[in-house]
C-alpha cells in the first residue's frame, strides 16, 4: 500500500484504480477529490436535490471501496458518471414508483368518498345538529366556540368569564354526549371535531 496522500495527486486514474485495488485507502480519497464535484454537478442537474445527490455520491464511493480488488475499469471518469446515472434513474423510478401508488390511493379514496359522502353527508348533518340542539345551553355555546370558531380553551374561558378547568368540563361533556349519540361510528366522525 502507498501511504502517503499528498504523492497521488501525480496519479493517472489508471493507477489510483489499481492501488485501490490493491486496498489503498488513500487512492479512493484521491478518487474523491478528483471525481466528486462532477459527480454531484452531473446527479444535481438531473435531480435538482442536494439531499439525494450526496446519497447517490456517498452509494458510489461507497460501492466502489467495498467492490475494491474487483474493480476493471478502463475509463474512471465514464465509470463513475454512468454510475451516476444509474443511481439517478434508480432514484427517479422509486419516486415514481411511490408517486404512482400515492395516485392510486388518492384516487381510491376520492371514489370512496364521494359514494360514502353523498349517501352520508345528509344523516351525518342531522345526527349533528339533532346533538348539538340537544346540548345543555353553556355546554353548546362552549360547543360552538371550540369546534366552529376554533377558539383554545384559554379562549373560550375568557369570553365567557369561565374558568379553563370549567371548559373543559362541559367539553367533555358534549364529546360524551356525542359518542353515545353516535354509537359506534363515533371514531369515523370524531375527526370532523
Amino acid at each position: 500500500m502507498l501511504g502517503l496522500t499528498n504523492t497521488l495527486t501525480d496519479f493517472s486514474d489508471d493507477k489510483l484504480i489499481d492501488l485501490l485495488n490493491d486496498g489503498d485507502r488513500g487512492a479512493l480519497d484521491e478518487i474523491y477529490r478528483r471525481h466528486w464535484s462532477a459527480m454531484y454537478i452531473a446527479s444535481f442537474n438531473m435531480l435538482k436535490d442536494h439531499d439525494a445527490c450526496m446519497d447517490i455520491n456517498q452509494d458510489i464511493f461507497t460501492w466502489l471501496w467495498t467492490k475494491r480488488g474487483e474493480l476493471k475499469i478502463t475509463s474512471l471518469k465514464s465509470y463513475l458518471l454512468s454510475a451516476v446515472r444509474y443511481k439517478v434513474t434508480d432514484v427517479i423510478r422509486r419516486v415514481k414508483v411511490g408517486k404512482v401508488f400515492l395516485d392510486h390511493l388518492s384516487q381510491a379514496e376520492a371514489s370512496f368518498d364521494n359514494v360514502t359522502s353523498d349517501l352520508e353527508v345528509k344523516e351525518l348533518r342531522k345526527i349533528i345538529l339533532q346533538f348539538i340542539a340537544d346540548l345543555p345551553d353553556r355546554c353548546r355555546e362552549v360547543f360552538d366556540l371550540s369546534r366552529n370558531h376554533h377558539l383554545s380553551n384559554k379562549e373560550i374561558a375568557l369570553r365567557l368569564g369561565i374558568t379553563e378547568k370549567a371548559v373543559e368540563r362541559q367539553m367533555t361533556i358534549a364529546l360524551k354526549r356525542f359518542k353515545s349519540s353516535i354509537g359506534s361510528s363515533y371514531h369515523i366522525f370524531i375527526g370532523l371535531f
